[in-house]
């Protein structure tokens, strides 16, 4: 009982704090969002220069679930458009070399959700662009069976069944970038649990201008990737955490901006042994104390970047993430 009341004190005195604002580095001038990847799904490795996803195959317009599927797992480029609203249960499995874009403001994939690759076909060099996800059965995207060179741009995710966006099982070169993450728990999560060890060496990941609006948790909460690069994303509202790294991950969290997030970083987290954390330049309004440890390797030795002024994230980013924005 004694123990309860102190860590209910502890956590109290957190939530209550006062404003703490840290901006040691920023650019003059908001980035615009990137036509093609940026961050590590634009690194040259494993044979891929960077994510083209279906560029070199023809461009073809989908509106039903059949077409959808049938596309995604054929073993040849293709450039999907997404017209209107496709209604599906469980997964479709989107194999290597492939774009699906949606068409305007209103591609919709609702029920159901796309997994990159299989256990016997590749889901490399794949990119998803502008496309609401709704109300998954399973997750809305999974990064998984060692994927590589995989973009997620500019789309809405929210309401899904078990995570709205994981990238696991040997997965790397992903870049998730302008997305809007909100209303739901589990937002995206790198790794596959604590015991699959296998991930070791894999899940070099890039987060940056995301919007997390409401969204409780895994932002992300990463197992074993290193490093994760999490920069110039908004946090608005999280119940339960921002940025979670354990097992001995590498996470880089820096010029984010966090608002009401009573516990913006944490080294280790429920169950799992304790990640690396370095935070450099974010701003804290209305929000806890991070927690860091150890070191985490520059991404600066994969790709360059610029960062935008921490202080402009609540204005650009909601003006520029989600649909209808490329």
């Amino acid at each position: 009982m004694r123990h309860r009341f102190l860590t209910a004190g502890i956590i109290a005195a957190i939530v209550t704090i006062p404003t703490l604002v840290v901006v040691r580095a920023a650019a003059a001038v908001p980035s615009v969002s990137a036509a093609v990847a940026d961050g590590f799904a634009s690194v040259n490795a494993l044979g891929q220069n960077g994510t083209t996803g279906g560029a070199a195959g023809p461009t073809v317009t989908v509106t039903t679930a059949a077409q959808l599927a049938d596309y995604a797992g054929r073993n040849t480029p293709y450039t999907i458009l997404v017209a209107g609203t496709i209604t599906f249960d469980d997964m479709i499995t989107v194999v290597a070399n492939k774009s699906i874009i949606g068409v305007g403001s209103t591609a919709r994939i609702s029920g159901g959700g796309l997994q990159m690759g299989s256990t016997t076909r590749p889901g490399n060099n794949v990119i998803i662009r502008n496309i609401t996800f709704v109300d998954a059965s399973d997750d809305s995207i999974s990064v998984t069976n060692g994927a590589h060179h995989v973009w997620i741009d500019h789309n809405n995710l929210s309401n899904g069944f078990d995570g709205l966006l994981d990238i696991k099982r040997r997965s790397t070169f992903v870049t998730v970038s302008w997305n809007h993450f909100h209303h739901h728990s589990k937002s995206t999560l790198v790794g596959h649990s604590d015991t699959w060890t296998q991930d070791v060496g894999y899940l070099k990941v890039t987060y940056h201008h995301n919007f997390f609006d409401n969204t409780d948790q895994r932002h992300p909460r990463v197992r074993f990737g290193d490093p994760v690069h999490v920069y110039n994303n908004y946090y608005l509202n999280n119940s339960l955490y921002g940025v979670a790294s354990t097992e001995d991950a590498g996470v880089l969290v820096e010029a984010n901006y966090f608002r009401n997030v009573a516990h913006p970083i944490y080294v280790g987290y429920d169950k799992s042994g304790p990640g690396r954390v370095v935070e450099r330049g974010n701003v804290y309004e209305n929000s806890g104390m991070p927690q860091t440890a150890g070191t985490v390797a520059d991404p600066r030795q994969w790709y360059q970047y610029t960062l935008d002024n921490p202080a402009t994230l609540p204005t650009t980013v909601p003006a520029g993430v989600g649909v209808g924005r490329i």
